[in-house]
């Protein structure tokens, strides 16, 4: 058998896929939770050490016939989490995580020096934003420099997990581009910033070398190897952040191809084979971990949104999608604001949710939740939007995540964005491309010499039952409603900043 495991370091929890690629089929997968430090300050925290008990209750659960099989391996990880490292290799602080808007004023300072946002634009390619690694280096060196001060590496969550794999410290270019101190266009460091948050030290230094997507990160150790079961000396691939293994997991390492992650919050990305950087960064500028780049566009408030609207109408989660097609496109007038959490896409991280259009005629259980679906395709239609006109072309939606469930949610997303959108078998995306990376760089390593796109063609079934069409006559009215939204969001706009 040819086994390879995926391993997906996320926010509430690790999970790992074990994957035969002869059979072209799961073999076995497992789970595991994790525990979040919170402050009302906004501290999103974790323990690296939990993510390694995670890593081993996975390991736990799955048969030993198949472990001993496994001959490569390839982690996903959240993005942009903080792990310092000392030079005998042990965490020095708890991983300040995504989520964790604590460095909101490291983010202002570091920009400050730099000359401002349009210049960190200029230098990098990217703003830096809370979410990223660079604010929360500068809070640690703020808040406890004597801990900075024992720093001999900077890694992101699955960087760290390869390091106790492999005892290698190495990184890859895709989660390395969503630390806010690397240069999208070039592909490197970005001096200035880095010398932004330390002048003296020289963040430099701290940063491992890169690896490119068809090196493997080193091979796995026989202390990793007797905690988990796994043979020693097994490839680990060089992975990368949860979103471009996600990338593998649902084919978005070719151009033409545009991914739409339906979660608690929104994420669309497509592949790009050059650098696409936003005038105002609209949206983020990353690069891919199998050789391009991987502009990306978030939104807060997706799946989750219309779960508050679907429970605060009482609609149980069996009637849904009939309530959806019980009501026709642009809900009767109805415009739905979904900003439960603020907002990302468009940029307004103080707005609030509101329905308007609101008649004695139209106001029904169908149209509320027609409406509040609407709205969470046409935040993430905001940030397409904005790719095509940077130059980003797509010509099929590949869609994942909780909401990928509802068919009728499905062919708003067609009809909205006038493509077709097909749902992969596989729903892991980011456990399954993981996977899919540790095959690619294991038939390298081996001199199976493949391109990316055509092994994950390969590997990658897609569900003939989910698959829709964009309806020509509802295209040409969502276009004229999408310019209803867009007055609405305009005209209430300034109630927010």
């Amino acid at each position: 058998m040819a086994l390879v495991a995926g391993i997906d370091l996320g926010t509430q929890s690790t999970k790992v896929v074990v994957y035969d690629a002869d059979k072209k089929e799961i073999a076995c997968r497992a789970q595991a939770p994790h525990d979040i430090i919170a402050a009302p300050d906004g501290t999103r925290e974790q323990k690296a050490s939990w993510w390694i008990d995670a890593v081993t209750q996975c390991f736990a659960q799955l048969p030993e016939s198949v472990k001993k099989d496994i001959k490569a391996l390839g982690v996903s990880g959240q993005q942009h989490g903080f792990v310092p490292l000392s030079d005998g290799g042990q965490v020095l602080y708890n991983v300040k995580l995504w989520n964790d808007t604590s460095t909101a004023k490291e983010c202002d300072e570091i920009h400050r020096a730099l000359g401002g946002d349009e210049e960190a634009m200029r230098l990098a390619g990217n703003p830096v934003l809370p979410g990223y690694t660079a604010s929360k280096v500068l809070w640690l060196k703020k808040n406890h420099p004597s801990i900075f001060k024992q720093i001999a590496t900077i890694l992101l969550p699955h960087d760290y997990l390869n390091f106790y794999l492999t005892g290698e410290r190495v990184m890859e270019y895709g989660d390395a581009s969503g630390t806010g101190l690397f240069d999208v266009r070039r592909r490197t460091w970005c001096e200035p910033l880095c010398r932004a948050i330390d002048r003296e030290k020289g963040l430099e230094a701290l940063l491992p070398p890169f690896v490119e997507p068809t090196q493997p990160a080193g091979q796995v150790s026989a202390k990793a190897a007797a905690a988990l079961g796994i043979p020693a000396g097994a490839l680990v691939s060089c992975g990368g952040g949860d979103n471009m293994m996600g990338a593998f997991g649902t084919g978005a390492v070719k151009n033409g191809v545009l991914v739409l992650s339906l979660g608690t919050s929104g994420t669309m990305y497509g592949f790009a084979d050059k650098p696409i950087v936003p005038p105002g960064g609209e949206f983020a500028a990353f690069c891919s971990s199998s050789g391009g780049w991987l502009p990306l566009v978030c939104t807060l408030n997706c799946a989750g949104a219309v779960a508050n609207v679907r429970e605060m109408v009482g609609v149980e989660l069996d009637d849904f999608d009939g309530l959806l097609t019980g009501s026709e496109p642009g809900a009767d007038g109805m415009i739905c604001l979904p900003y439960f959490d603020g907002e990302r896409t468009p940029n307004l991280p103080a707005a609030t949710a509101s329905l308007m259009g609101m008649t004695t005629s139209n106001f029904c259980k169908e149209n509320v939740v027609r409406a509040a679906v609407e709205a969470t395709v046409f935040g993430l239609k905001i940030g397409y939007d904005e790719m095509r006109r940077a130059g980003i072309r797509a010509n099929e939606i590949r869609v994942i995540g909780g909401g990928s469930n509802s068919k009728p949610w499905l062919q708003i997303i067609a009809d909205i964005f006038e493509m077709n959108a097909v749902v992969p078998v596989e729903q892991e995306a980011c456990a399954f491309g993981a996977a899919l990376q540790a095959l690619f760089c294991r038939q390298n390593a081996t001199g199976e010499r493949i391109a990316v796109e055509d092994l994950v063609a390969d590997h990658l079934p897609f569900d003939p039952d989910k698959s829709v069409a964009p309806i020509g006559e509802n295209t040409g009215r969502y276009a004229e409603i999408f310019g209803r939204y867009g007055e609405h969001l305009t005209a209430v706009t300034p109630l927010f900043r």
